[in-house]
């Protein structure tokens, strides 16, 4: 999964037409670890879904701007807008992340 290391890479990425997920985590989230070790199953099922990591406390302020309180946190943008946010608590198993992206990638 490719890190987001600018403001401007960033943005470009949201700017797209096409949906894209960004993944907040930061260097130190157990969480964070345990969603790594199942997301390449997840992307088995979902082909076609973008994602891009950025660290949390690297852009405090990208994470305060969208609301971004639990890591990991995982973000839909499309056209510069967010269009979903899963929320920390919700994300702890493979299910929940495949329910999450199913729906928003509709």
């Amino acid at each position: 999964m490719e890190q987001v290391k600018t403001q401007d890479q960033f943005q470009k990425l949201i700017s797209s037409k096409e949906s894209v997920v960004i993944k907040f985590v930061t260097d130190w989230c157990p969480d964070c670890k345990r969603m790594d070790m199942f997301l390449p199953t997840v992307f088995e099922e979902l082909q076609n879904v973008s994602m891009y990591e950025i660290d949390k406390d690297e852009f405090p302020e990208i994470a305060e701007k969208y609301d971004v309180m639990g890591i990991p946190s995982l973000l839909v943008f499309k056209d510069g807008e967010k269009q979903a946010h899963l929320h920390s608590a919700n994300a702890k198993t493979p299910e929940q992340v495949v329910e999450f992206l199913s729906d928003s990638f509709k």
